[in-house]
């Protein structure tokens, strides 16, 4: 890896260089490194480790109104089988 110590300090690269070395990229980023993609010395696209995101609170407030939809609503005694039958018909 010694042909990337002119990536290594400056995290900002060509947009030509990135596309040839676009897989010592996508290694360095596997390994949290991100980069800044110029094109003419203008920031075109940043290359950064992907991270999944669980929005907890978006989450338990689709549950609370899930429920709060559910309060007052029954199936009428009948079961999930038997709606499904009925609804071919």
């Amino acid at each position: 890896m010694n042909r990337d110590r002119s990536l290594h300090k400056n995290q900002i690269v060509d947009a030509a260089k990135a596309k040839t070395l676009l897989g010592r990229l996508l290694r360095r980023v596997g390994r949290g490194e991100s980069f800044v993609i110029t094109r003419r010395g203008a920031p075109l696209a940043r290359l950064v480790p992907f991270e999944v995101r669980t929005d907890t609170e978006a989450i338990d407030r689709a549950l609370e109104d899930i429920e709060e939809l559910s309060k007052g609503r029954s199936l009428s005694g009948l079961s999930i089988k038997q709606m499904i039958e009925e609804g071919r018909r």
